[in-house]
């Protein structure tokens, strides 16, 4: 039997769902300055972190659907795999509009059963902030490793831990910081993330899995501690431009609100588990 989890609970597993959260998603996070932003990087960083050939991609945990269309219009055929039903029923009714419609495929799954029911093997795999809100973040980046074909690559975005913890003591939280409290309960409607992950877990996990990184970048290296609002166009251009400036720079990308990895699993190699 498939376990739906609400908003307010986890799985058996520890993973958490957005079921009934979709229009909180749409209206509070992807129409607001933060999550616009995060789509303006992402649009911009994808083509050249990724070698885009129009290749079929599969979208995993794909939510209102906002890569898929981005993949499609840009000539791949995609199929979002998503767990929440409300989620993908927001997503199926924004992209039955689309001209590019014909390109995507809807696929109710989580994660964890796309071997069986989306096996590829896949040229392309996208998955952004998915692996915070699992349980077992390294075994789903195994699982991802083993839907890709040889050669292919991975678009991981992950919520990063140590901006969490920058974020902690900026708003107070000075005590929870020490004590390297960072996880969400996973209750209620509170998005603070599960398993948030570090750049050094990445490094970790990619290894176990046989993948390699080819490129990282930072998205909402600034935005997220500003402490005046922004005030008018020119600010957000200003903000935009220092973001743009400094997504792939060092030291200043490691503290991204997320961290954008392009990871690529050669084309020969062993079997991992």
């Amino acid at each position: 039997m498939t376990f739906h989890a609400s908003a307010s609970e986890l799985t058996p597993d520890g993973d958490r769902y957005f079921d009934g959260m979709a229009e909180k998603f749409a209206r509070s996070l992807y129409n607001a300055p933060r999550g616009a932003l995060r789509l303006t990087l992402l649009d911009e960083l994808l083509p050249d972190m990724l070698g885009l050939t129009g290749q079929p991609a599969l979208d995993v945990g794909g939510g209102l659907g906002q890569q898929t269309v981005w993949l499609a219009r840009r000539g791949h055929p995609v199929t979002l795999a998503e767990p929440s039903a409300d989620m993908l029923d927001y997503a199926r009714r924004e992209l039955a509009a689309e001209p590019v419609a014909d390109r995507i495929a809807c696929l109710q799954a989580p994660l964890q059963t796309l071997e069986s029911e989306a096996p590829g093997p896949w040229p392309l795999v996208i998955c952004h902030a998915v692996l915070e809100w699992l349980g077992d973040p390294e075994a789903a980046l195994l699982t991802l490793s083993r839907l890709l074909a040889p050669g292919g690559q991975l678009s991981l975005m992950v919520f990063n831990r140590d901006a969490l913890r920058f974020a902690n003591v900026i708003k107070g939280n000075r005590q929870k910081a020490l004590d390297d409290r960072l996880e969400g309960w996973g209750k209620g409607k509170r998005l603070t993330p599960v398993s948030p992950l570090t750049h050094a877990d990445i490094e970790r996990f990619a290894e176990t899995a046989g993948l390699e990184i080819d490129a990282a970048a930072g998205i909402r290296l600034f935005q997220d501690y500003l402490r005046e609002p922004v005030v008018d166009d020119a600010d957000q251009a200003r903000l935009l431009a220092l973001e743009r400036a400094y997504c792939r720079a060092e030291p200043h990308w490691r503290l991204g609100r997320y961290l954008l990895y392009t990871l690529r699993k050669p084309s020969t190699q062993e079997t991992f588990p």
